[in-house]
């Protein structure tokens, strides 16, 4: 385990959701930060009027990394390959080393949000995982329903 100044980092487990309706549409983003040694949970959410799957995606990490307060060895669980791939298949290594640009020569789509993402991740030790979303997890499950409400809450109040 990676040690920070003679002292183990904290370990912390992140499930992230992110849900639309329409894509573009609503959309509210969920996660849940675990960290099993110190007994502790917090759950996270919210939402933007107009936007995509793939952002509510991303940003359900980005909200769950940018609440650390300490580096820490993650493991991030989500059900969005879009996230996950881009890390486990070094999409973004590739994305930065071609000027932003896909394999295609296309612009990256929410660069701002991988940019974003990219800096809440830089301090600490992560491990990426992808699960089938809506296959009977737990905790992709709360992470969903949390997502849903924020993205209910956004219309009702619209």
């Amino acid at each position: 385990m990676p040690k920070t100044g003679g002292s183990a980092l904290p370990i912390v487990k992140i499930y992230a959701d992110g849900a639309c309706s329409g894509n573009p549409g609503p959309g509210g983003w969920g996660a849940i930060l675990r960290a099993p040694v110190a007994g502790t949970e917090k759950q996270l959410s919210g939402s933007e009027k107009n936007t995509t799957n793939n952002r509510m995606e991303l940003m359900a990490v980005i909200g769950a990394l940018e609440a650390l307060k300490v580096p820490c060895l993650v493991e991030v669980v989500t059900d969005s390959r879009y996230v996950a791939n881009a890390f486990r298949l070094d999409w973004i290594g590739k994305w930065q080393r071609n000027g932003w640009k896909t394999a295609s020569g296309q612009p990256v789509k929410n660069i701002e949000l991988w940019r974003r993402l990219l800096a809440a991740a830089e301090p600490h030790t992560i491990v990426w995982t992808w699960i089938r979303g809506h296959a009977g997890h737990p905790e992709n499950g709360r992470a969903d329903r949390l997502a849903v409400a924020a993205r209910l809450r956004i219309v009702e109040n619209s």
